[in-house]
């Protein structure tokens, strides 16, 4: 049976009831992309295998956004009674000047995105994301889960994959039907499959924390995303975990600190400095914020991959697509393509054929998403005369993300 050989399109009409499988899935990587492939490759009749390298399924970090390209896909998994019960539903995203605190413009969220797109607009801590995602597949018979288990090498033989991992008793191969690659910036399944990548450092350094709300005065953690523009550098914070905790990611343009890794910690007074000038309610912000809790990562850049796939291997979010994180897209691209990668194998074509036409599907509008982000690095750090246009068209009102939360993966593939 050909790809095209099915009246129906996407996910939705490719998913089927359980009896006979179409075969095993081994999934490298635990975040939030290899498990809601799994969860929708399960749907569409595999046997699945998610191998994470960390001792248990968790993920550092803190918020995320999942505006509606990913959440219809998540609610479509049946998961919107949880993301409803974690998350938050932010009323609009503001921007705002860095020192006045003066609004420049404002983008309606809430019932109007819900109305527009048909699905809702998210906030929410990557950990609650992660624990929902993790409870949805231990329920799934046809899905299991391998902690402590790091991919040591790949290899196809014989019309399988086999991915030999170092695990708790020593290394184990596994053999399946098809390899994705869900394992992060660092893929270990990408270097194998198309050689190491070096990646390039933008000049930009970011910071994240949590701040509990009740430190706060009130209306400084407004049900907003804010987005506070200045010269080099800019800021963000919103809520999430039910409104209990305020997110908070600041960018600042330096040199001389090009670690790429979530865990590096970071100093408070570091911070305060990068922002001394800026508005009072930033300044609040950060002096709220636990040293502890306080981390630092350099942003790093690596172009398109020309291919994602080769043979029955193939590749899957931050692993193929890393975006820097300027229109909250990292995540919400990875839900996508898991529901756009199961509806092509779940077709019935031959694997590698099927992951070539995921790989199709989906590379244009992914790099379109790291060349924008990286545009708005640009865009938000602007001075001058410069800023002052960017403000004024700000005002005048745009629907720049509308292709963005319009698309549909569920009838893609």
């Amino acid at each position: 049976m050909t790809i095209g050989a099915f009246s129906e399109r996407g996910l939705v009409g490719v998913e089927r009831a359980a009896g006979k499988r179409r075969g095993r899935a081994l999934i490298a990587g635990g975040g939030i992309g290899g498990l809601t492939a799994a969860l929708c490759l399960a749907r569409v009749g595999f046997d699945v295998a998610v191998f994470e390298q960390a001792s248990a399924f968790g993920e550092v970090g803190a918020g995320i956004q999942l505006s509606p390209n990913a959440s219809r896909v998540l609610h479509h998994l049946g998961l919107a009674p949880r993301l409803a019960a974690v998350g938050c539903l932010p009323e609009r995203i503001e921007f705002r000047h860095w020192r006045r605190g003066k609004l420049i413009a404002q983008t309606p969220l809430g019932d109007a995105c819900r109305e527009a797109y048909g699905a809702p607009y998210y906030h929410i801590h990557r950990g609650d994301l992660l624990r929902l995602l993790v409870d949805a597949a231990q329920a799934k018979s046809h899905i299991t889960l391998h902690a402590d288990a790091t991919v040591r090498a790949v290899a196809e033989r014989g019309g399988q994959v086999r991915l030999t991992v170092a695990e708790a008793g020593g290394e184990a191969t596994h053999a399946g039907d098809v390899l994705i690659g869900a394992d992060g910036i660092h893929s270990t399944v990408r270097a194998a499959l198309f050689g190491a990548e070096a990646p390039t450092f933008t000049g930009n350094v970011a910071w994240r924390a949590l701040v509990p709300a009740r430190r706060l005065p009130a209306g400084l953690a407004p049900p907003a995303a804010c987005v506070w523009w200045g010269p080099r550098r800019h800021c963000v914070h919103y809520l999430v975990r039910g409104g209990a905790l305020v997110n908070c990611v600041c960018v600042v343009e330096k040199a001389g600190w090009e670690r790429e890794g979530w865990l590096e910690r970071g100093e408070r007074r570091e911070l305060q400095g990068d922002f001394a000038a800026w508005h009072p309610h930033i300044q609040t912000l950060i002096g709220c914020m636990d040293e502890g809790s306080l981390y630092k990562w350099a942003l790093c850049d690596r172009a398109p991959l020309p291919s994602w796939s080769a043979g029955a291997a193939a590749l899957l979010g931050d692993a193929c697509h890393p975006m820097l994180p300027f229109m909250a897209q990292g995540a919400a691209t990875a839900i996508e393509d898991a529901a756009v990668l199961a509806a092509c194998l779940g077709r019935g074509a031959d694997i590698p054929a099927a992951l070539a036409r995921y790989a199709t599907l989906r590379r244009d509008r992914t790099a379109s998403m790291q060349r924008r982000s990286r545009r708005n690095a640009k865009v938000f750090h602007l001075a001058g005369l410069a800023a002052w246009v960017r403000d004024g068209v700000a005002k005048q009102g745009s629907r720049l993300m509308d292709d963005v939360y319009r698309y549909d993966a569920l009838q893609v593939g």
